[in-house]
């Protein structure tokens, strides 16, 4: 089993090398994904969380789904996985998830499971530190949250094209074409947010810094953040530190769940947008991104 990990993680190595190079044919990563593969029993593939399942069903559309791990709000630090998760775990071809970093509640069963692919581990998409709540990143840690960059996302349903294919190779075509489509409408998402916008990024707070991934496709500028962590309380000295930075009158605050309205009177004047950055309350992923920034750009407006 040891030796078969080490192979499996030397062929998805090479995977991710050639979905990156997208002029490379596909034909070949299938081809090595068949030693990934011997030793499983169904033709399934499991995903982790729900923007991961969504950018799945983009892929996926018009044939069986993924199955999905966690639920919506259970981006991989909340919730936990049942019996009969961990048994779809090991009766799938594969298990698709971000990492331990932001899953840590899949590590226990993802991390020496010899089907699983865990994307940070591989040298691959846009990647920003995390950043204080100052807006200054902060060395050597890395901000999860990959998913909102357009171009990470691409990225991703070109890599689920490829396992889908070699979990169920009768939908191979279905995949590819799916993925293609999915790149063509997020670049007409991005277009169309930025039509007839400044090209100066418009300035916004949020509750805790979860947006990075959207700022350069959407215009966006942190300015600084109430607090680390959505669950923690901001120190006084932090909305000190806001309304002394703020770079206009009335500001935005971006946060996941409804403020709490004397936490909005000590930054007034300010507006309040809710975003969920798991994107718990869309449907489609790139109906879900684009509504996300307009309405961000809407508050700072």
């Amino acid at each position: 089993m040891i030796a078969y990990y080490h192979n499996a993680t030397k062929t998805i190595n090479k995977l991710w090398r050639l979905i990156l190079q997208p002029q490379r044919l596909l034909i070949t990563v299938v081809m090595m994904l068949g030693s990934l593969a011997i030793n499983a029993q169904a033709a399934t593939v499991s995903v982790s969380n729900y923007p991961l399942f969504l950018l799945s069903q983009a892929v996926t559309a018009g044939s069986p789904p993924a199955k999905q791990l966690l639920q919506a709000g259970e981006v991989g630090h909340h919730g936990s996985i049942s019996p009969g998760d961990i048994k779809a775990i090991q009766d799938s071809t594969f298990v698709v998830w971000f990492g331990e970093p932001l899953e840590n509640n899949l590590a226990a069963s993802l991390n020496s499971a010899p089907n699983a692919i865990a994307l940070f581990k591989f040298d691959a998409f846009n990647r920003h530190p995390l950043r204080d709540v100052k807006g200054k990143g902060i060395a050597g840690t890395l901000d999860t949250h990959i998913w909102l960059d357009p171009d990470n996302a691409k990225a991703i349903t070109r890599a689920l094209a490829v396992i889908h294919s070699h979990a169920n190779p009768q939908y191979k075509k279905l995949y590819h074409a799916n993925a293609q489509k999915f790149a063509q409408r997020m670049d007409t998402a991005v277009a169309v947010t930025n039509q007839n916008n400044s090209q100066k990024p418009l300035p916004y707070w949020a509750y805790h810094d979860a947006y990075q991934y959207m700022e350069s496709s959407a215009k966006l500028q942190l300015i600084g953040s109430l607090s680390t962590d959505h669950h923690l309380a901001p120190k006084a000295s932090q909305l000190r530190w806001l309304n002394e930075q703020r770079p206009a009158k009335q500001m935005c605050l971006v946060s996941p769940s409804q403020p709490a309205k004397g936490l909005l009177a000590k930054l007034q004047p300010v507006q309040a947008t809710v975003q969920a950055e798991d994107m718990s309350n869309s449907k489609d992923f790139i109906s879900g991104w684009q509504i996300m920034a307009e309405q961000i750009r809407q508050c700072i407006s």
